[in-house]
């Protein structure tokens, strides 16, 4: 075993008060992430999404936002994988965005819906060749028998699909709808400043949490 409790280092870039919060979250949300492309942050969009299972086992992965709209998150994905059978049970999730260069993080929790089947359609298309081929190749989250398998059902899709792919009904948009956003930043001595926002429809409380 390797020991790394010796790791340490102490948060000194910023703080996050209640006077510099946009009373509108996603407005917030919008100012970090302009903040964080402007830092060159690799992937500022990738974000950590957990589901849970119908067996109550809650798991995340990495997924990548695609658009802030209608007061929402979205991201594309396959509807049968396993983070699609979790939300056809339970659509609740929670998302993370990690900016450790940064000191920050953004924590977002509330409820999702698919995207309507035009959005889905207009996005699968902007994709790149590859991306759609391997969409309707993959059948997400189920056993492969090794890569070759993979990677002939992909050039088998290509041979046939060409450079016209059609999006498969399986596969599609989720917009998480916000209803507790927290802003994070580090600071020294780990006194955090966490920060919420909380649903009140039709407006947004903000409070502030011990760290």
């Amino acid at each position: 075993m390797f020991n790394i409790a010796h790791i340490h280092e102490e948060y000194l870039r910023a703080g996050l008060l209640e006077r510099d919060l946009n009373p509108d979250p996603l407005l917030q949300f919008e100012r970090w992430f302009k903040e964080a492309q402007e830092a060159q942050i690799p992937l500022p969009n990738a974000m950590s999404l957990s589901t849970v299972s119908p067996e109550g086992q809650p798991s995340s992965r990495v997924v990548l936002l695609k658009d802030v709209d209608h007061g929402g998150f979205v991201f594309y994905t396959n509807y049968e994988s396993h983070k699609g059978q979790h939300l056809l049970v339970n659509p609740r999730a929670a998302l993370l965005f990690a900016w450790l260069p940064l000191e920050r993080q953004i924590r977002i929790e509330g409820s999702l819906h698919r995207v309507s089947s035009e959005e889905s359609e207009a996005y699968f298309n902007h994709r790149p060749l590859g991306s759609r081929h391997a969409a309707i190749a993959s059948a997400q989250s189920t056993r492969v028998a090794d890569r070759q398998a993979l990677e002939t059902a992909f050039n088998a899709v290509a041979l046939e699909q060409k450079d016209q792919p059609k999006r498969p009904p399986h596969w599609g948009g989720y917009r998480l709808m916000p209803e507790r956003l927290e802003f994070w930043q580090g600071r020294p001595s780990r006194l955090h400043d966490r920060l919420v926002y909380r649903l009140a429809h039709p407006t947004w409380l903000i409070e502030r949490l011990a760290p």
